[in-house]
């Protein structure tokens, strides 16, 4: 019986620590670059959120949530050419902010216009942003890119 009882609890102790070990990660990131003219690319960042989960857009209220933000790392192979695009986001009103909030769900792409001072480089940044669900918020999250023009 004292055998039973040991197998039992060794079991119900592996069942936590496998669950307490998955991290859930409910954003996929990628990092793309297409040339649009000899000096001209657009970097595409698209974020794949899974099912029930939502980011936040780049605008929302200061007493809002987390936003997306990016920071591209100053490179002498190019310069930024405006600031990062979104489409469109979904909206609603959020209680817990008491504000009209800008989300993504699914999968959302940001664009970023470059212009190439050498005909080829390197963009280097993070981006920063904020996953929730209907249940829970993670932490902010700050992901490092790199993506390569050429």
């Amino acid at each position: 019986m004292k055998l039973l009882s040991t197998l039992a609890l060794v079991a119900i102790m592996l069942i936590c620590l496998t669950a307490k070990g998955q991290i859930s990660k409910p954003v996929k990131w990628s990092f793309t670059a297409k040339r649009t003219s000899t000096n001209d690319a657009t970097i595409y960042i698209k974020a794949t959120i899974d099912d029930g989960w939502h980011i936040y857009a780049l605008n929302n209220p200061d007493n809002g949530p987390v936003r997306t933000s990016f920071n591209f790392i100053p490179e002498k192979s190019y310069q930024l050419s405006g600031k990062v695009g979104e489409p469109k986001p979904l909206r609603k009103f959020e209680k817990f902010f008491d504000a009209d909030i800008n989300y993504f769900e699914k999968v959302v792409v940001f664009q970023q216009k470059i212009k190439l001072v050498d005909g080829k480089g390197i963009v280097k940044g993070t981006v920063e942003y904020t996953v929730c669900s209907e249940q829970q918020c993670l932490p902010p999250k700050t992901l490092d890119f790199s993506v390569i023009v050429e």
